[in-house]
């Protein structure tokens, strides 16, 4: 694995950060959008057959985390290209892939995710939402809810993920759909967030939604290989968005105290100032290494060894930006929470990092069970 970026990634870094500045902390969502995708950013990742960049994971979460370094980050990267987009192409029939993936690539169309529940959290064995084959047509039903789905109003379908009957073992095992916005029986309500957010949450209704025999994706049988090649990219890009967020705000901090000025000596010179910053660097620098593992294992297509090392970002990446929007926000004292400086807002959105889309104590069961072979304690 390469452990120094080549000079490609370097120069998408720089295209990317100018682009982020430009546009700056108070940037219109959608323009950013339309202009990431014209310059071929949204679809980076995405197969060159179907109007891609022909990169992987690696690439793209460049792009998020650079856009998240200068103020505006895209969390519907994290759902769009990075879920939706792998699993269709990787698992998606060809008629779903000409479909999708130019549209995906080019940001015309916009896909959302569901995989959350009011009972099913972490614990996605407990998925209830259910899909049945009506035998007269050939069609699948689906019914269920969600919740905490990013970005439902904007996209043109959500991937939700149910479970169908196995017909030899009676069991529920998962399975992918593709599930139109305007789809009879599909209803969304609005979650009111305290989170400063372009994005809005919602929990979703499926009331005997009736899609065709092509709204399934991939294979019926292999719902969990096909599940996790989605959730592996999340945690990647989850990592990716919490250190661009870290970065902003840590840069934020430095400015201050190099121009903020105490008895005749910037405050950025006593070490009290000086070490925590330094230590909130040393933290992003490290994460974004593991992040750059789990995106080269899961690009080469080691997604085992890419599960255990995008978990790893994602929990080393949520700790370094909560740590790291904390102490800016002490650094600048009570300008750490004005409107000028933009980094208080950031104190619940870097909560988010840990909590999203798996708890930092649920990687930590993770790690002692699959690395370190540990009993289960559930």
């Amino acid at each position: 694995m390469p452990t120094i970026e080549t000079d490609e990634h370097k120069a998408l870094r720089t295209a990317v950060s100018a682009l982020g500045k430009r546009h700056g902390r108070d940037y219109d969502r959608e323009a950013l959008w339309s202009e990431a995708a014209k310059l071929g950013y949204l679809g980076v990742n995405l197969p060159e057959a179907y109007g891609g960049g022909g990169g992987g994971i690696a690439e793209l979460s460049i792009v998020l985390e650079e856009l998240g370094a200068a103020g505006a980050p895209l969390l519907m990267m994290i759902v769009s290209p990075a879920i939706c987009g792998t699993v269709i192409a990787r698992f998606g029939t060809e008629a779903q892939k000409q479909e999708w993936l130019p549209a995906l690539a080019d940001g015309t169309r916009t896909m959302a995710f569901g995989i959350t529940e009011p009972d099913a959290g972490s614990n996605s064995h407990r998925i209830s939402t259910t899909a049945r084959r009506d035998p007269d047509t050939g069609d699948w039903l689906l019914t269920g809810r969600k919740v905490f789905v990013s970005g439902v109003d904007i996209a043109d379908a959500t991937l939700i993920v149910g479970r169908t009957e196995d017909s030899r073992t009676g069991r529920l095992k998962p399975c992918l759909f593709i599930v139109p916005r305007d789809a009879p029986g599909f209803g969304r309500r609005h979650i009111e967030m305290e989170l400063t957010a372009q994005e809005k949450q919602f929990e979703l209704t499926l009331d005997d939604v009736r899609l065709p025999a092509e709204a399934l994706v991939g294979d019926e049988d292999a719902g969990l290989l096909q599940l996790f090649a989605g959730l592996n990219p999340e945690r990647i890009m989850t990592a990716a968005f919490a250190i661009g967020m870290g970065r902003y705000a840590l840069a934020q901090a430095i400015t201050y105290a190099k121009d903020r000025t105490v008895w005749n000596t910037p405050i950025g010179a006593h070490q009290a100032i000086a070490h925590p910053l330094a230590q909130a660097h040393i933290d992003l620098e490290l994460a974004r290494l593991m992040m750059q593992k789990a995106a080269h294992l899961y690009d080469e297509g080691e997604d085992v060894a890419a599960g255990e090392a995008a978990n790893m970002a994602k929990y080393a990446a949520g700790e370094a930006c909560v740590k790291a929007v904390d102490q800016a926000v002490h650094t600048l004292g009570g300008n750490g929470l004005t409107r000028e400086f933009g980094i208080a807002s950031l104190i619940t959105a870097a909560r988010v990092a840990r909590i999203a889309p798996v708890s930092r104590e649920m990687i930590l069961n993770y790690v002692s069970h699959q690395t370190l072979g540990l009993p289960k304690s559930y």
